[in-house]
């Protein structure tokens, strides 16, 4: 019998994600973010919740073909572009839209060979300092661009730093309209974080990543309240044993929880190994047998240690959830000093994982 770990993706979750995303940009359209494997909800897992989207932005070209494979037809963007003229060979077989930050890119799409045209998106380094061409370049990068046969629709693209943050996003949108004078074309400006707080950035296309999966741009679970975002993961498992333990005992390796009194303690089926941060300091939440309780003890490769002090009746065999419909998984990563997009990303390819 397999360990009673489970990673269950709530398809009718992402579905509603996606329509809160249209609400709070009802002028726009949607790239649906789904890199990194749909944020470890698994990209075909999560194909069905949200093909009501009018584009698919990802970074991986197996993950572009195997949306193709799923039956998507229709846009799909490359938020990171090409790195080496072959990926352009694939770029054109399945008509795939590519971002185009440098002229090293703008050099490698001037010298390919091409069945149509590729649309890209122009991206501007508007303050992020990541990708993209300074404001002050970018009408020449856009010029080169629109010259080049190769070369498309072309939408101007930038990626905002602290949308999420007190410092918002004017800054950048002022950087952007300045490098942007003049220029026809769509933009597309919006991440998560701008689609729910900054409409006067949401122009022809937004770019929801974090919260078609229910979590909080910010980390913070209070500030998605009132939203409808509903969480589209949940990760549970079972105890599997249950030890009690007197005043001055310890817990697990390095002796790190000591009992202040004599206590019940759970030992829950999920380590580091399975993704559950090893970081995880005593009081960071779980929630057995439906009643919320904290870790205490280091967190061991396959195992940890749960306080059953608010749970008398839970024993062998009880539930318990990592973090999904009933703990939000931004109160988990909050008490690790992460976000919870680290946490989908790292459940571990060993955990089992079915779509509802």
């Amino acid at each position: 019998m397999p360990r009673p770990l489970l990673a269950t993706i709530h398809t009718a979750a992402l579905a509603n994600n996606l329509a809160v995303a249209r609400r709070y940009a009802p002028n726009s359209k949607i790239w649906a973010v789904v890199k990194a494997n749909a944020y470890g909800h698994g990209l075909a897992r999560a194909f069905p919740g949200l093909r009501a989207t009018d584009g698919f932005g990802l970074l991986d070209l197996e993950e572009a073909v195997k949306l193709r494979e799923l039956g998507w037809a229709g846009p799909i963007l490359l938020l990171e572009g090409f790195f080496r003229p072959t990926d352009i060979d694939v770029i054109d077989r399945y008509s795939l839209t590519t971002a185009l930050h440098s002229d090293e890119q703008l050099r490698m799409l001037e010298m390919a060979r091409l069945s149509k045209p590729v649309n890209i998106q122009l991206k501007m380094n508007s303050g992020m300092n990541r990708l993209g061409y300074a404001p002050e370049k970018f009408r020449a990068a856009w010029e080169r661009a629109r010259a080049c046969p190769g070369i498309g629709q072309i939408t101007l693209m930038t990626h905002f730093s602290d949308a999420d943050s007190e410092r918002g996003v004017a800054y950048q949108l002022e950087a952007f309209e300045r490098g942007a004078e003049g220029i026809a074309g769509a933009r597309s400006l919006a991440n998560s974080a701008a689609t729910l707080w900054h409409p006067s950035s949401h122009f022809d296309w937004v770019r929801p990543g974090i919260i078609l999966y229910g979590a909080s741009p910010s980390g913070v679970t209070a500030a998605i309240d009132g939203t409808g975002l509903q969480p589209a993961m949940t990760l549970t498992s079972e105890l599997i044993a249950v030890q009690t333990i007197a005043k001055g005992d310890t817990v697990g390796y390095g002796s790190t929880f000591t009992a202040s009194a004599p206590m019940r303690i759970g030992v829950v089926a999920c380590g580091y190994a399975d993704g559950y941060p090893r970081v995880a300091p005593e009081g960071t939440p779980v929630i057995v047998d439906g009643v919320r309780t904290r870790v205490v003890g280091r967190v061991s490769m396959d195992m940890i240690s749960v306080d059953l002090t608010p749970c008398p009746t839970a024993n062998v065999g009880a539930r318990v959830e990592l973090w999904g419909v009933n703990l939000p998984i931004d109160d988990v990563a909050r008490a690790c000093g992460t976000i919870g997009y680290e946490l989908m990303c790292a459940v571990a390819p060993r955990v089992p994982v079915r779509a509802e």
